[in-house]
């Protein structure tokens, strides 16, 4: 009898980073793409909008890809779809929350009428190609959350997705660790588990902890009161609707991302709200202050989201006074704490008052398991491999440290990056190659086309400025017509910098008066015009202010 041929798990994003998560499997020249998602920018990515993994791999084998499968609905998980999937063009498997999130963005491209999705339950296997798959239910931020069990003729392999393990959920449906502790006795070839909550010790604390603090908060509040979450967390916004409605609260909705994320979720009957206890945000000015709530998007600060609007008073119908309360139901996410923390000052400098995590650890809850769990989701699967995903290699490192300590023998499990080609065929797990990967920037309309030249001209604008140097030449000498003229931004006030706008226009007319060699050009360079009036522009510029702003020749010939 002839062996099984070996499974290839090919990670093009989400590992050795948070977000952008696509991992391909590959049995027997067939490939199935769980999860298809986006990072967001960073300070280091000026002015772009989205970032999506380098499908440069999975396009060079899209007559082998049979699917996108999904884990959740959350954007590190699908939000790249709109931009990946054309290229594609395969079916999209999911749960019904999940596929309507997926259709909701579809739609946003003109894509929604093009794309076959196929709605799943958990529980019930199905087989796409050589894999067979079964959704096994798990908790997290967003609902309908589902692990993965992928079995080929080699084995099973549990693919956790984002979890944790809420053994008191709001919805009364916790992990099926059932399941999990089926497969485990039946035997998983591999785990490959979230790695994102690894650096926290303990279990995680029960959904149900907020309504507590969330009660304390509202009855001591005399003001209007804004509670901010992310909009994905249905829920976190139920409870907080319930919670309002306890204390006589209508609530108002602000943000477009989570009246999306109710309209969906109402249309499935996955939310069910108090009679009444919801009012259009355009119907505010009719209730008190004291009677009213709202809930809004922007919890980390993002540009231009509601909450940042509200703060800063350009929130219609909406103006907070000294007295009023806002609540961050939220965590804050590594890399936007400075902004999350500016908020919150402008906040206080209004007077208002302001709850958070790091004061009031009861207000929010991570939907991302800690160690216990982790430990637990090992005790529970018995896997023979092991692969942690979903995190910077720190989290990486550290998760299959903690696997070590629950028995898995370190020559059986493996720490992989995006790009490796890793390789397991029941003896071992082993890196056996590498494939293309990387990150494309969306900025607007483009996708792809900033790259990290036009970035770190972006950064170097940012930081340095621009001159611009208008010069008027005859064609047939190369000789100047008239000054050079100067416009600077970012560089320095031009009205109160005259006379060192006038010495740079002197440094550039030396430039054509001493000719190439002054400015140390070598003697077989072919130096134009603009090459004399830039070099000798960057000289003044970094000699007088030491500064190294961008020069951008204009050069019109008479």
């Amino acid at each position: 009898m002839s062996r099984p041929a070996p499974l290839h798990l090919i990670p093009l994003g989400g590992l050795s980073e948070i977000g952008m998560n696509l991992m391909i499997y590959e049995y027997d020249g067939q490939m199935i793409v769980i999860d298809c998602g986006i990072a967001f920018p960073t300070s280091e990515t000026l002015g772009v909008d989205l970032i999506i993994p380098d499908i440069q791999f999975l396009v060079e084998h899209r007559q082998q890809v049979l699917a996108f499968v999904l884990t959740h609905g959350h954007e590190d998980h699908i939000g790249a779809l709109p931009y990946i999937w054309p290229q594609i063009g395969c079916p999209i498997y999911g749960t019904d929350m999940t596929l309507g999130l997926v259709e909701h963005r579809l739609r946003e491209h003109q894509l929604h009428t093009q794309a076959k999705m196929v709605h799943v339950d958990y529980r019930r296997p199905f087989q796409i190609g050589p894999f067979n798959i079964c959704y096994i239910r798990v908790t997290h931020s967003i609902v309908q959350a589902a692990a993965l069990a992928i079995t080929t003729a080699l084995g099973t392999v549990i693919h956790t997705g984002d979890f944790n393990i809420d053994h008191t959920p709001k919805n009364g449906v916790g992990t099926d660790l059932f399941r999990l502790a089926h497969y485990g006795e039946q035997g998983v070839l591999a785990l490959l588990s979230d790695s994102t909550n690894v650096t926290v010790a303990g279990n995680t604390r029960s959904e149900q902890i907020i309504e507590k603090c969330l009660d304390n908060i509202l009855a001591e509040a005399t003001g209007l009161v804004v509670v901010t979450t992310f909009a994905s967390n249905l829920h976190r916004l139920q409870t907080v609707i319930e919670a309002a409605e306890r204390c006589g609260r209508k609530v108002a909705m602000v943000g477009r991302s989570m009246l999306t994320y109710m309209q969906i979720a109402r249309s499935l009957g996955l939310i069910k709200l108090p009679a009444d206890s919801v009012i259009d945000i355009k119907a505010v000015d009719y209730l008190p202050r004291e009677k009213l709530l709202l809930l809004s998007t922007g919890s980390q600060g993002e540009n231009n989201s509601a909450m940042v609007r509200i703060t800063n008073d350009e929130q219609r119908n909406v103006r907070l006074q000294a007295g009023d309360t806002v609540v961050f139901s939220s965590a804050f996410i590594p890399g936007n704490e400075t902004t999350i923390w500016s908020l919150i000052n402008m906040l206080n400098s209004k007077g208002v008052s302001v709850k958070h995590y790091y004061a009031q650890r009861d207000i929010h809850v991570s939907g991302h398991a800690p160690q216990e769990d982790l430990k637990l989701m090992l005790a529970l699967t018995r896997p023979r491999f092991f692969m942690p995903i979903h995190g910077e290699l720190r989290h990486l490192n550290m998760h299959r440290q903690l696997a070590h300590e629950m028995g898995i023998d370190l020559q059986h499990s493996l720490v992989a990056t995006n790009g490796d080609y890793v390789e397991l065929d029941g003896h071992s797990i082993r890196i056996v190659d590498h494939v293309p990967h990387g990150r494309v920037f969306v900025d607007g309309k483009g996708v792809g086309d900033v790259g990290d030249v036009v970035l770190r001209d972006r950064k170097h604008l940012s930081e340095d400025g621009i001159v611009v140097v208008v010069m008027v030449i005859e064609k047939e000498s190369g000789h100047l017509l008239e000054r050079p003229e100067l416009l600077t931004r970012g560089v320095v006030y031009e009205d109160e910098s005259q006379d060192l706008l006038e010495d740079a226009k002197m440094a550039v007319e030396e430039a054509f008066d001493l000719g190439p060699k002054a400015l140390d050009f070598n003697e077989d360079e072919d130096v134009g015009i603009d090459d004399l009036a830039v070099r000798a522009l960057r000289r003044f510029f970094k000699k007088r202010l030491g500064r190294r702003p961008v020069v951008l020749p204009l050069v019109m010939e008479m």
